[in-house]
């Protein structure tokens, strides 16, 4: 581990007694003594406050204005229309109409904010400075990011922060505090309500420590963000989304504003545009679905997918798969053809050499309760 690069927490880590694992060349907090299933249920019912230090925190200009429309060249997002004050969920696509990252863009007036996963934000910073025409791109290297996630996470971060309670799901503030000042924004990573808050490294113990003080707040590290995300249906990338998988295929077309669609004011201008169109009014041929197996045991990731208990090819294959605390069962997502992705579709998935009973689910596995 001695070449893993560090967050600014990591003593903290290590004093809260976290198992550190290596992740996206970051030496990172797996679990902490509570353990993963009661990190998770601890999220659900309180707080958890997350070191999501390690991913790239990117100011991007442009020459007279915020960048919006030069962003609109590389991802399939509605950025020229995204008012000032507010995030949405993008993603970079490539010239073949696949995924190169997911990311947060977030419209602070003469400026964009962009969060970018921490095994891509190299790549993603090359990108941009490549192919944003006009502007300047600023890695942000002196700030921590907290994400502070749960039913009590507005209670704990209002002693800090007074105006987060007006935020409404995806809003962004900056806002001075004893901790100076703090670029906050309301969403989430878990599908709970939810903060991430970016704060100068030489204040960001600090402030960690006065959370974790707070009633109901505890330290949570990446096996319960992992299992609480695919509770939420929410895609990790390098997993279940990555360069072989298009924005349809991988059922974000949610994500595509109708603006940047055929007809639309905006209609397309961005890497692998024919085939993202093509696919959001003919579909795909294969789709990202949950999956719920039968019995207690999870199907992990890399479990192939059949049609039938018996003979034939396999059809598909799981991407994400763990036992989820809150619904007190084992789920997946996975891709399989867009004709066997109906709710309900019985499967069987390859374990130990058996198959056994799987059925396409709704996602998300538990409900989303962000603050609209």
């Amino acid at each position: 581990m001695s070449e893993l690069r560090r967050t600014c927490l990591h003593n903290l880590h290590l004093e809260l007694g976290a198992k550190m694992v290596p992740f996206a060349g970051y030496e990172m907090p797996v679990q902490y003594p509570m353990g993963v299933l009661k990190e998770h249920l601890h999220t659900r019912a309180a707080a958890g406050l997350f070191d999501v230090s390690h991913m790239g925190q990117v100011i991007v200009r442009g020459d007279g204005e915020n960048g919006a429309a030069a962003f609109e060249a590389l991802v399939p997002q509605s950025i020229a229309g995204l008012a000032e004050g507010r995030q949405r969920y993008a993603f970079f696509t490539d010239t073949s109409g696949c995924i190169l990252d997911d990311l947060m863009i977030a419209n602070r007036g003469d400026h964009l904010f962009v969060v970018v996963n921490a095994a891509c934000k190299d790549n993603d910073i090359a990108h941009m400075r490549k192919h944003l025409t006009g502007c300047t791109v600023e890695e942000v290297t002196d700030r921590a990011l907290l994400a502070l996630q749960g039913p009590r996470a507005e209670e704990a971060l209002e002693a800090i922060a007074p105006a987060v309670k007006g935020m409404r799901f995806m809003d962004v503030i900056v806002t001075d505090s004893v901790f100076d000042e703090l670029w906050i924004s309301r969403s989430g990573y878990t599908g709970e309500d939810g903060f991430e808050i970016s704060v100068a490294e030489g204040h960001a113990e600090n402030l960690a420590r006065v959370l974790l003080s707070e009633d109901g707040v505890e330290p949570i590290g990446l096996g319960a963000r992992d299992s609480l995300r695919l509770e939420a249906g929410l895609c990790l990338y390098g997993s279940d989304i990555d360069t072989t998988t298009s924005p349809v295929e991988a059922a974000l077309e949610w994500a595509i504003q109708k603006v940047r669609r055929r007809g639309g004011d905006r209609e397309g201008g961005f890497p692998g545009a024919a085939r993202i169109l093509d696919e959001l009014e003919a579909g795909a041929a294969r789709r990202r679905v949950g999956l719920r197996p039968e019995g207690r045991a999870p199907m992990r990731a890399g479990t192939q997918l059949f049609a039938a208990a018996e003979g034939g090819e396999a059809i598909g294959e799981v991407t994400s798969g763990a036992y989820g605390p809150t619904i007190e069962a084992p789920m997946a997502m996975g891709y399989v053809p867009s004709d066997l992705s109906g709710i309900g579709t019985a499967l069987y998935g390859e374990v130990r050499g058996k198959r056994l009973p799987v059925a396409v689910a709704e996602l998300p596995f538990t409900p989303a309760t962000f603050k609209r």
